[in-house]
């Protein structure tokens, strides 16, 4: 198999959510009670059981009172992934054949340090401590079946297949600038962009941290080897977070202590 991607057209998103449904469903997660909080966005944010969300962002326009953008926000299975290169645990992040970047949750030693490395903000824990995201749906793929939350949308805002041909496709509908066709060695979760990608609150140039590369190329092989370990975390603490500021006063210092959703027994019978 060659290298896999998704590509998201927001124009065709409709924000009907369904998406979100059939990750759930697949994948099993249990359902997190939301509340109001003055906008659209339900959940408000990812989290370990919620690896896909659809982002509602109000804009101006010169047509309509308002103008409503709403877009996927997910894990990217970015090519050169910054929460692979800081890992520090082998094996709890890996590359499958398809360019997915999966999780090994009995791996994982739950040092959050994924969180720094992603320029995405994706990165989540659950209550046992260990990373939940998404995988592209590594178990269906190998199967022939595209991605639940691909299989299921409506308009097709969400389509799946050779990371070539959807660039292709891209272009011919329109889109000169496909966004994680280069950006971090490429992405395999793309958008098709009509507009600035800081309008729908993604970063122009996605980038990641100097502090990470850092690591990856000298520190963390160091540590590998046993020399200076320690000295190496610490180093990467002070690039990452800086150095910590002591009080003056040590007595003021306080404590802190209804769309159709594929099952896995559907999916069975089901052909990509």
């Amino acid at each position: 198999m060659g290298k896999k991607s998704i590509l998201i057209i927001p124009e065709r998103c409709t924000g009907c959510r369904a998406c979100q449904v059939a990750c759930k469903q697949w994948n099993d997660l249990p359902a997190k009670k939301t509340k109001f909080t003055g906008n659209f966005n339900s959940p408000a944010d990812l989290s370990a059981v919620n690896f896909n969300r659809i982002n509602f962002t109000e804009v101006p326009s010169e047509k309509d009172p308002i103008r409503w953008l709403f877009v996927s926000q997910r894990c990217m299975h970015c090519t050169d992934a910054g929460c692979m290169k800081i890992c520090s645990t082998p094996g709890a992040l890996t590359r499958n054949e398809e360019g997915a970047v999966v999780t090994d949750q009995e791996k994982c030693a739950g040092c959050h340090l994924c969180i720094a490395g992603c320029p995405f903000n994706v990165p989540r824990y659950g209550k046992d401590g260990k990373l939940a995201k998404c995988t592209m749906c590594a178990d269906r793929i190998p199967k022939g079946m595209a991605p639940a939350c691909v299989h299921t949308c409506p308009p097709q805002a969400l389509t799946f297949g050779d990371r070539d041909e959807l660039i292709a496709s891209a272009r011919k509908m329109g889109y000169p600038v496909i966004y994680g066709q280069m950006d971090l060695g490429g992405l395999g979760t793309m958008i098709a962009f009509k507009d600035a990608p800081s309008l729908y609150g993604f970063a122009d140039k996605p980038a990641i941290n100097n502090a990470i590369i850092f690591w990856h190329k000298f520190l963390k092989p160091a540590s590998w080897l046993g020399i200076g370990g320690m000295t190496a975390l610490m180093a990467l603490h002070y690039f990452g977070i800086g150095p910590k500021n002591e009080k003056e006063d040590p007595e003021e210092e306080k404590c802190m202590c209804q769309v159709p959703v594929p099952t896995k027994e559907e999916g069975k019978h089901e052909t990509q």
